[in-house]
């Protein structure tokens, strides 16, 4: 197939409905229909099968870095680097300092922020709730 058949191909696409989707998957893949409800994803996920086909798909290396990622933690919270946290602790205000390397707290480098937590606390204290930037699972909003 040209190139110019297979952008009109995937162009052809964007005048489908979610039905017009699912058939044209099971006549071009077989199989049941997509149980998807998005009509957006599936025809980017049509759209992009049948170009990968056409041209191929990722390159190794791309292949290559989504297979070394690791999954990321359920519920892990990203802290930008940069962001200042302050926290009153028994009559004092502790500011913690986003950086590359870890959170800093009085001068010293922690690799996250429930060890700052703790190490203000003396407690078991989880970091994002610690610092407010989670509310403790069951409390009324």
């Amino acid at each position: 197939m040209t190139r110019a058949a297979i952008t009109e191909e995937v162009r052809a696409l964007e005048r489908l409905d979610l039905q017009g989707l699912r058939q044209a998957w099971v006549a071009r893949y077989g199989g049941p229909e997509p149980r998807l409800r998005s009509r957006e994803l599936l025809g980017l996920m049509l759209a992009w099968r049948i170009q990968a086909e056409a041209f191929g798909g990722l390159c190794p290396q791309a292949m290559r870095k989504l297979q070394d990622q690791k999954p990321p933690r359920r519920g892990a919270l990203e802290v930008p680097v940069g962001t200042v946290l302050t926290r009153e602790w028994q009559g004092r205000a502790h500011t913690v300092r986003r950086t590359p390397a870890g959170f800093e707290w009085d001068g010293r480098t922690y690799r996250s922020l429930t060890a700052v937590a703790r190490a203000i606390s003396g407690g078991a204290w989880s970091g994002p709730l610690f610092f407010g930037l989670v509310k403790r699972s069951g409390a009324d909003a």
